[in-house]
């Protein structure tokens, strides 16, 4: 992430998320290396956001020229596993690589990763991130209790049985810093994954495909109908069905078409641990550098079908400005805010061209394209979509606004895409 300290009036510090296509302003960005040190700091400044793995591509960590950013990187990066329990409190600004690491050392396994080991646990769940599987929620769906320290500096403590548990964890980071969140574990398990290709939209049993697997994913440029990879992540507790759709892939794949393999995890059905596996890519590299755009949204997973062919009806508009699509299932969950708040999902994920003046217009035309089936986009991504109609997509909005009032009534960790998300 890049860093200037202009000698000019206005912001002491700018950088940019990892694209590259926004530009932070900050009166200062902290990366305090205690607790107390983060506290004091919050508890002084006016106004606060926190910057997380700066895998966001829109401006949710923007703390404005006046306001502090805030790393949690110089903290100490706990991972403490109750093994009798099987629960983890991870501090918040541990990344799912050295979680998953840790967690597996000690015989235990998340239910779930998302695509990319490399971002943030908190940040991700405060965006409603998430991977795939029909019977697996988002990433905040293991949360079992969030350690907030709030606009006094103080620290809230919210678990399960409180009433505002489902505020506090897909936040959005506007209640304030998370410091640390509690996630329930499962004995370990092993997955192996196999990759077919040549999938078909037309006659497309969308349910049977989106349910072979512990993990599916479909991906496709929209050069032509249909999907030119499906990834099958099967544990090896559970059977193994039979793919008759497609034929299984003859040589080790990458998500972009024509990108070398060597990134991805490992293929061909050879089984290993869970965290070497849910994952496209490999912990140990970085799969790029940040040359791209990415969209997505979440729609009602029975509308699965209705949207892929309304997809595939503008895929001349889209495919110019396209690396890869891909299609997810998500369980529903009850985070107030969460893309998958109480409905079975499926979700289109976009990667882009690193072009935002050629990426917008078809950012628009996928939104027209979806707005029949009430998409909601992900928080941390690309969306042309109005403030009005992605609020009136959440049912507990009220709630969640009543929620921010209570824990920051003077709107510390506010900011402009904030206010717009919550109306105010």
């Amino acid at each position: 992430m890049a860093e200037t300290v202009p000698q000019t009036a206005g912001p002491r510090w700018t950088g940019t998320n990892w694209a590259g296509n926004i530009t932070f302003a900050a009166r200062e960005l902290h990366r305090p290396g205690t607790l107390d040190a983060l506290r004091a700091l919050v508890a002084d400044a006016a106004r606060v956001r926190v910057l997380g793995s700066g895998h966001s591509f829109n401006p949710i960590a923007e703390p404005g020229a006046h306001g502090v950013l805030l790393s949690l990187d110089a903290l100490p990066a706990e991972v403490d596993v109750d093994t009798a329990a099987r629960t983890v409190r991870v501090g918040g600004g541990v990344r799912y690589a050295e979680l998953a690491r840790r967690v597996h050392a000690h015989g235990l396994a998340l239910a779930n990763m998302a695509s990319l080991p490399h971002i943030s646990v908190a940040g991700s769940v405060a965006t409603g991130t998430h991977g795939s599987g029909v019977g697996n929620g988002p990433l905040a769906a293991p949360v079992r209790e969030v350690e907030i320290v709030a606009a006094d500096g103080s620290t809230v403590v919210v678990g399960r049985d409180d009433p505002r548990f489902g505020g506090a964890v897909t936040s959005l980071g506007a209640l304030g810093v998370v410091t640390a969140l509690t996630l329930d574990l499962e004995p370990d398990y092993r997955v192996e994954q196999h990759l077919f290709t040549e999938l078909p939209l037309d006659g497309l049993d969308f349910e049977a495909v989106a349910g072979a697997a512990y993990s599916v994913s479909l991906f496709t440029d929209w050069g032509a109908p249909g999907f030119r990879q499906v990834w099958l992540k099967r544990r090896t507790d559970q059977p193994l069905a039979a793919f008759g759709w497609a034929a299984p892939a003859t040589v080790a794949l990458h998500p972009v078409p024509g990108m070398p393999a060597v990134h991805c995890t490992e293929q061909f059905g050879v089984p290993g641990p869970w965290h070497e596996r849910l994952p496209h890519f490999r912990a140990e590299f970085t799969p790029s550098s940040g040359q791209e755009l990415q969209s997505e949204y979440l729609l009602p997973r029975e509308h699965a079908l209705g949207v892929l062919h309304a997809l595939d009806g503008i895929r001349e508009t889209v495919s110019p400005v396209l690396q890869t699509c891909e299609v997810r299932t998500v369980a529903a969950d009850e985070q107030w805010l969460s893309p998958a708040y109480g409905r079975d999902s499926v979700a289109v994920h976009f990667t882009w061209v690193e072009d935002t003046a050629a990426v917008l217009p078809v950012v628009r035309a996928v939104e027209a394209a979806l707005e029949p089936f009430a998409p909601r986009p992900h928080w941390g991504k690309v969306f042309e979509m109005p403030a009005a109609v992605v609020r009136g997509r959440y049912p507990r909005l009220g709630d969640f606004t009543a929620l921010v009032r209570e824990l920051d009534p003077a709107g510390k960790f506010t900011n402009a895409f904030v206010r717009d998300a919550l109306g105010s």
